[in-house]
Order: C-alpha cells, then sequence, then structure tokens
C-alpha cells in the first residue's frame, strides 16, 4: 500500500475516504492557483483547479511514491458557479435561486503518484423543491449554509429540500466516490483486498 496523501482539509472528504476502507492517508494542503477564464466551460474549472491542488500536494510531500488524491468541487446554476456565500442575504439569494430547479454539482478528481497524473471530472444534477422564504431563512439560521458552495449541505437539513439525484450522491458531498475507486484501482490500489488499509 503505498503512501496516500489527500489534499483536501474538508472533513467530509476524509469521511468518505474512510467509508470506501482508505483508513490510513495524511492531509497536506497545499496552497494552488484557483483562478480560471471566465471563458472556461463548468468541466474545465473543477477539472483545471484539482489538477494544480495534486501537483502542488506533489510537490510539497516531496515524495515521488506517494499516492495523492486531489478534489476540486463546485456548484452550478445554468454554467454559472454558486460559490460559498459571504453573508446570510448572499446565502438567502443562492437558495432562493436553486428553489424548484435542477443544478449541477461538478468536481474535478486528480490522482497523481511520480511523473504519473490523471484528471477526471464527476457531474451530478441536483433537483430541489420548491422553497418558502421562511424555510430558507429558517435554514440559514442552522449555520449550515455560510461555508458550503451552493449555500447548502446535501448531508445536513438540506437534504429536506432534496427532490432528486441523478448521479453519484457521493459527489454532491464532495467526493464522487465510484470515479475514485476506478481511479485508484488504475493505480494499482484495490480497494477490495482483504485487509486493506
Amino acid at each position: 500500500m503505498p503512501r496516500i496523501i489527500l489534499a483536501s482539509q474538508s472533513p467530509r472528504r476524509r469521511q468518505l475516504l474512510g467509508q470506501i476502507g482508505v483508513e490510513e492517508f495524511e492531509i497536506l494542503v497545499p496552497k494552488a492557483d484557483e483562478s480560471y477564464d471566465s471563458g472556461w466551460a463548468p468541466e474545465e474549472v473543477v477539472a483545471a483547479i484539482s489538477r494544480r491542488k495534486g501537483e502542488a500536494a506533489r510537490a510539497l510531500a516531496g515524495d515521488r511514491s506517494a499516492l495523492i488524491i486531489a478534489a476540486d468541487t463546485m456548484v452550478f446554476l445554468d454554467g454559472l458557479r454558486l460559490g460559498k456565500p459571504h453573508s446570510e442575504e448572499g446565502a438567502f439569494q443562492m437558495l432562493k435561486a436553486l428553489s424548484g430547479r435542477t443544478h449541477q454539482v461538478r468536481t474535478g478528481v486528480t490522482v497523481c503518484q511520480g511523473d504519473r497524473l490523471e484528471t477526471r471530472v464527476e457531474t451530478t444534477d441536483v433537483t430541489f423543491r420548491s422553497l418558502t422564504e421562511g424555510e430558507i431563512w429558517a435554514y440559514i439560521r442552522t449555520g449550515d449554509p455560510m461555508d458550503k458552495a451552493g449555500a447548502y449541505g446535501v448531508q445536513g437539513k438540506a437534504a429536506l429540500f432534496v427532490t432528486g439525484i441523478r448521479g453519484d450522491y457521493f459527489n454532491v458531498m464532495g467526493l464522487p466516490l465510484c470515479l475514485l475507486g476506478r481511479m485508484l484501482a488504475e493505480f494499482g490500489v484495490d480497494l477490495f483486498e482483504e485487509g486493506r488499509k
């Protein structure tokens, strides 16, 4: 088993890695350029940023045999990115825009080891029911939306808003596990091997 490094401080990503049997890994959070050209397609944006995170973590690790996992997740509505809200009013506007609509959650996943680097993108469609202003404000008061892209976390009370998910549910949490498992297998990591840690 190679030394595995998760290039993320997300507690959800740590939890999801453990869920698929990757229990021994290190956290390394590199500084990476997260800028992008406004003309890029959403898939290009998350792919480029996750790749930069992977490259930065590889350089920081100083271990060419280490297996690096990096990811970048964004929420898009009509092709426009919804980042983390900067205020409660901002969160309200995002959730109001998502109300009764289908949006996309896209994650770029990068796995690298030595000179080899692979990046792929997973897209999941998420549909919200129509929300009342009272429901939106009640949710905002829980504090949950303020550190989440798109102003919601599907693993929390925002689950009450979701009428449908088409695609990988775990992608909405920030790490598409099926895609990651296939990528790790290509790097020789068999997550079904008995006794895998």
